[in-house]
């Protein structure tokens, strides 16, 4: 889901005794609409909420939902065929549910997170405009209620494999008339029904009986319920008051296999953890921030710290996305930036002195409700012993308050952020965080090279020829040093003695259909 993750708002106390599964959940930040949720707490229920023309399984494996067929000769002009389904008022999922959802996600002036998830069809330049010059995509077309058409700008390898995530869901006639209060009270066309969302407290979700896709669930509805930490959360889990829990805190990692027996899970997952700082941060623009964040990223002893505060549930990150992601690499050049350097970071600093000499603290924000402060006061000292000068955690109360300032670029310091995979593709990853205006793009990184070596590999012939032209790419954001990538996960996570399955996913959520008490 993407963009950052973590828990957030406030404790409910528990669970109930109600027949719904209980599982962590946050505050979202945004109401909930598809093309305006790129955060995890909110992404997790809408992905409850909605079925889109495909969905992922928990292996990441695709497969069409609302889609009878998709079918290209080019991977550039695509026809789309829907089965008959509906949405949870009772209204009918058109063709022209999904090209309205779409046009709507992607003119500009509808100010939507996720208008970049749609760069790709034809006419988006001018719809996304400001001014736009055009309200709707020129590369949509409503045959009947059935059959819609896609032209993209270019052949995209990567296109067809994206319709399942939450941008591109169908929206209700609903929506239109009211886009502002819809998000209160959604109305979607997934295997669950929106329920009830008691704000800073939990969301329920009940089984939608009318849903006949490949994910129904197989338990009585959905309770995500809020914490203020994750230590409350897990002993909630350990009391059986919470069915699962998806992140482990620190302070249990060394022990939660032994607390929870063959209840823990861990596997490696497509989530990554960054730091980014926005340029208009003094020291943090132009050559001397590219130096400043080479130097950060050199003074940092990711082993030492993966090791003392996590347990071998994270690992060093060795490139800009995940490294359980197909075509992954290692080593790529520019990538020993991500090795901890003492000597070459204080070399680095150094350079950037000489451009304008260092004045104040480094400070790096996390939320404090995520069970952050650990690992980002670990690498403020790292940092701090490493080139000599003052660096602090700076804790926000909850996800939503640091979220809300770094979209709205008020931030004025580092800021720690995740990225949890929402299609298992490189291309999500270096799309959504780095592409040039992107809504989720936290450090406003703009690169043309780099922007035009993701379209070049969209038109790869091959997923293998698409890789190298995306390792290309990686070695621009190294070059650039776009922002600090930091762990992959290994996911820590477990289930209470009250559920008797429940998997945790290729993106480290929780199969949540399919858990069962």
């Amino acid at each position: 889901m993407a963009t950052s993750f973590a828990l957030t708002g406030c404790s409910s106390g528990g669970g109930d005794s109600s027949d719904l599964v209980t599982v962590n959940g946050g505050e979202p930040q945004n109401p909930l609409v598809p093309t305006n949720v790129n955060e995890n707490m909110g992404g997790r229920v809408v992905d409850r909420l909605w079925a889109g023309l495909k969905y992922y399984d928990a292996s990441g494996k695709a497969s069409n939902e609302v889609a009878q067929s998709i079918d290209t000769t080019d991977r550039q002009h695509y026809k789309v065929t829907l089965k008959d389904w509906k949405f949870t008022d009772g209204t009918a999922v058109t063709a022209k549910s999904f090209v309205d959802a779409w046009n709507y996600g992607a003119l500009g002036t509808n100010g939507q997170l996720q208008n970049a998830a749609f760069a790709e069809i034809a006419g988006y330049d001018d719809v996304s405009a400001d001014p736009p010059k055009a309200r709707t995509l020129s590369g949509l077309k409503v045959i009947d209620d059935k059959t819609f058409t896609i032209d993209l700008k270019e052949p995209s390898i990567d296109f067809e494999l994206e319709l399942g995530y939450a941008p591109f869901y169908p929206m209700p006639e609903a929506f239109f008339k009211d886009t502002k209060g819809f998000g209160e009270h959604p109305i979607g066309n997934g295997p669950y029904k929106f329920s009830d969302w008691q704000h800073n407290v939990q969301i329920d979700l009940l089984p939608n009986p009318d849903y006949h896709g490949g994910r129904p669930a197989k338990n009585k509805g959905l309770r995500f319920v809020m914490y203020q930490s994750y230590e409350t959360a897990y002993a909630d889990l350990q009391a059986g008051n919470l069915d699962a829990l998806d992140i482990i805190p620190d302070s249990a990692l060394a022990t939660y296999k032994q607390d929870l027996g063959d209840r823990a899970i861990q596997h490696p997952i497509a989530y990554s953890q960054h730091i980014g700082i926005q340029p208009t941060v003094a020291h943090f623009g132009g050559p001397e921030g590219v130096l400043r964040r080479k130097a950060i990223s050199m003074a940092i002893n990711r082993d030492q710290i993966a090791d003392n505060v996590f347990h071998g549930t994270r690992v060093a990150c060795q490139d800009f996305t995940a490294f359980t992601l197909p075509g992954f690499r290692g080593g790529l050049p520019g990538s020993e930036v991500l090795k901890f350097n003492p000597d070459e970071a204080k070399k680095l600093w150094a350079q950037a002195n000489a451009i304008s000499p260092w004045s104040g603290t480094y400070q790096i924000s996390y939320n404090a409700d995520g069970g952050h402060q650990a690992w980002i006061e670990a690498v403020a000292n790292s940092v701090k012993n490493t080139l000599g000068i003052d660096a602090v955690g700076v804790p926000y109360p909850t996800f939503k308050s640091i979220r809300d300032e770094v979209t709205n670029k008020t931030i004025g310091k580092a800021f720690r952020y995740g990225w949890q995979g929402d299609y298992p593709s490189m291309f999500e990853f270096l799309t959504q965080l780095y592409l040039t205006g992107s809504g989720s793009n936290n450090t406003q990184y703009s690169n043309p090279e780099f922007d035009q070596l993701l379209t070049k590999a969209q038109a790869a012939a091959t997923p293998e020829a698409a890789y190298d032209i995306l390792a290309q790419a990686q070695t621009v954001l190294f070059r650039d040093m776009a922002d600090i990538p930091i762990f992959d996960y290994n996911v820590a996570a477990g289930r209470s003695g009250k559920v008797k399955k429940a998997e945790v996913s290729w993106s480290g959520l929780f199969d949540f259909e399919n858990i069962e008490k």
